[in-house]
């Protein structure tokens, strides 16, 4: 099968970094290819984020090359085959080829070779084993051009023997059938991903939050999770429910408000009813502080936002923030059954563009000037008059303000002292 198509629009073949290094390595009896996501995307049309070569070449005289043309040269991952070779502020990941003598897991023991085929066999997907020489020539020994033509993410050789060696292909499977697939996963793939379900609790929580997250805003994401959800394959990863209405609803909700997709609101929507599910899918995939917050404000009492007249939409919106007002406002219209374009929460979700919160006017000095003390007294001070000034829709004016603290004062030297 290989050489079967020619990849003309290419121009980084031609000219620029990539260029380069594949004309550094393609010489002296050592050949150089792109290989996996570049080729794959550069068949579909799609953008490019990273280009990675394949070479005959063993690490040692990549290095070697690159020393002598003044490329900086990182030894990334020599044990496994790999340098990274830095060209004009691009890192170009180039690793040799390689042939399994061992596999169990991500601890594979692994041969150098010269064989393009053997080394195509040992990845995952067919569409990611396609390579392209620097003529442009597309070299495919296992199906991937066919597949690509149908949309299709199938696996290379026998699904479960290729998840075996690694259950983060799980994962794999679903979110890139989502970037890259059309239609149903392909069958064979996910009857061997629902027979291989107990390996995902092997696998470490920070390579299950980078392909979560990855899936959350691929394009398919809808039918790849429900997808999962019926195989059962997200009840080891969430330990919980997951919410397949809700989350497809906030993808709704998001195109209709022109908002990027974000991994984690669709997290919260997939994931997150109470705070508690929101601690625990943090706790199992070990998101980021920032992101636990996010998550954690979702699933607090979004179902109070629903109903909301303007006046007590600017108080959530003070109190929040605009970001955490938008998320939870966007979990509650996402639970509420409403369609994308309701008028009335459309109104709500675009209140931060029409209106800013100002920024609460008295200070501690209004209130140490009425003879409050420094202290717990003042803090407390301070919260009741913040009460009262969101309550009178946070008025600017001196007076207004002279009055609400004035109260606050009163109110606090009546309060029973602890």
């Amino acid at each position: 099968m290989s050489g079967a198509r020619r990849l003309d629009d290419a121009p980084w073949l031609k000219a620029g970094p990539a260029s380069r290094v594949l004309k550094l390595l393609n010489a002296d009896g050592e050949e150089a290819r792109v290989v996996g996501g570049a080729v794959r995307n550069a068949l579909l049309r799609l953008p490019i984020d990273e280009v990675d070569i394949a070479t005959t070449a063993l690490p040692e005289e990549v290095s070697r090359r690159a020393r002598a043309a003044g490329i900086k040269c990182v030894p990334t991952g020599v044990e496994h085959g790999t340098v990274t070779l830095v060209v004009d502020a691009k890192p170009f990941e180039v690793t040799t080829l390689r042939e399994d003598t061992e596999t169990f897991g991500r601890k594979a023991k692994v041969a150098f070779g010269r064989d393009w085929e053997r080394d195509a066999e040992r990845r995952d997907f067919t569409i990611n084993g396609l390579s392209v020489d620097a003529e442009g020539c597309v070299h495919d020994y296992v199906g991937g051009l066919e597949d690509i033509a149908a949309r299709r993410v199938r696996f290379i050789g026998e699904p479960s023997m290729r998840i075996a060696e690694d259950y983060l292909r799980i994962l794999r499977f679903f979110r890139i059938h989502a970037a890259y697939g059309a239609g149903d996963p392909d069958r064979a793939g996910y009857l061997a991903c629902i027979g291989g379900r107990a390996g995902l609790t092997n696998l470490s929580a920070e390579r299950i939050r980078a392909e979560i997250l990855k899936l959350m805003v691929a394009d398919g994401a809808v039918g790849s999770v429900q997808a999962m959800v019926e195989g059962g394959l997200l009840l080891p990863i969430f330990g919980g429910v997951a919410y397949t209405g809700p989350f497809a609803a906030v993808l709704s909700i998001e195109q209709a408000l022109g908002l990027a997709p974000d991994p984690i609101r669709r997290l919260g929507a997939l994931a997150v009813a109470v705070t508690e599910d929101a601690r625990r899918v943090a706790s199992r995939l070990r998101l980021s502080n920032a992101e636990t917050k996010t998550l954690d404000s979702m699933g607090h009492r979004w179902w109070r936002l629903g109903g909301m007249d303007e006046a007590r939409a600017r108080r959530r919106l003070y109190r929040l923030g605009e970001e955490r007002y938008r998320d939870r406002l966007i979990l509650a219209w996402a639970r509420s059954g409403e369609r994308s374009d309701d008028a009335s929460w459309r109104e709500l979700a675009t209140l931060p563009a029409r209106w800013a919160a100002p920024k609460f006017p008295l200070k501690a000095a209004d209130f140490l000037a009425r003879g409050i003390a420094e202290g717990p007294e003042l803090g407390r001070a301070l919260a009741l008059a913040e009460d009262a000034w969101l309550a009178a829709e946070f008025p600017l004016e001196r007076p207004s303000l002279d009055a609400i603290a004035d109260q606050a004062v009163a109110r606090l030297t009546r309060e029973p002292k602890s």
